[in-house]
């Protein structure tokens, strides 16, 4: 009896977790991980769940979910003919191996450490989305070489740091490398697919001591079922949401509760 009310508590918080995210996700082009590992984290974290492995979970959930929506989303992309496949065949190598370094480092780390390094991502995620200019540009093409060897494995790893797909630092990179932002975004969404599925299948081998029913190593198959199905119901009502309003002043305004989020977990994790 007990374990049916805890999951139908839980059953309820990710619900409307999922909700959020899929609007916000639809409405602001942000990807849902920067919006579900901290919301994951105080949820799991009120029903009882809070423990030293705790984020390590979160990131887990996280990127699972991404597979599923990120792969939904180059799909519809290429359709268009949107995605830059040259691009994503480029950094796929580089990518895959950073977010395989970023899981060998998730799995050795315990919660507080991962709060504080996703807070301070989050802020430097916030700080761009807030007051980032379009018109920023580092180079006139994508970088290849030496260069590219070193900014994709570091974007595979930040991202598996953080839970998230390509969006939140894919975007950023090939716009100020001069790529057209309609054509980084349904890039960015390939980026996210060769981040989540190898992270994902380490986290799936990752050893929790405390963990909600229906875990499977760092991954709640719960929260994950009823946030995609979410996602996918709420992600157009966004969509529709950003053709009536003006993204941008709303990008801005999420950038700053970002930020707060991103400050109150540094905060726990600093013990104050």
């Amino acid at each position: 009896m007990d374990n049916v009310i805890l999951l139908l508590g839980m059953g309820l918080m990710l619900l409307a977790i999922g909700a959020i995210a899929g609007v916000l996700a639809g409405l602001l082009g942000v990807g849902g991980g920067i919006i579900l590992v901290p919301a994951f984290f105080y949820a799991f974290s009120v029903l009882g769940f809070d423990s030293p492995q705790l984020m390590q979970m979160c990131l887990g959930t996280s990127l699972a979910t991404i597979i599923v929506t990120s792969i939904r989303s180059v799909l519809a992309h290429d359709k268009k003919g949107a995605v830059d496949w040259s691009i994503l065949k480029g950094w796929a190598i580089g990518i895959v191996v950073g977010a395989l370094v970023g899981v060998f480092v998730v799995s050795s780390l315990r919660s507080t450490a991962l709060q504080a390094i996703f807070g301070i991502l989050a802020v430097i995620v916030g700080l761009y989305m807030t007051f980032g200019q379009s018109h920023w540009r580092l180079g006139r093409r994508m970088p290849i070489g030496v260069t590219r060897a070193v900014l994709s494995p570091v974007l595979g790893f930040l991202s598996v740091l953080m839970g998230i797909g390509g969006g939140s630092f894919g975007v950023p990179t090939m716009t100020l490398f001069n790529v057209p932002i309609h054509r980084a975004v349904a890039t960015a969404a390939g980026f996210g697919v060769i981040i989540a599925v190898p992270s994902v299948a380490g986290f799936l081998l990752v050893d929790m001591e405390i963990a909600p029913p229906l875990t499977i190593g760092a991954v709640n198959l719960v929260a994950f079922g009823l946030v995609i199905a979410m996602t996918l119901i709420t992600a157009p009502w966004g969509a529709a949401l950003a053709h009536r309003l003006d993204p941008e002043p709303l990008k801005k305004i999420f950038g700053i509760f970002l930020m707060l989020v991103a400050l109150n977990m540094l905060r726990k994790a600093l013990g104050w």
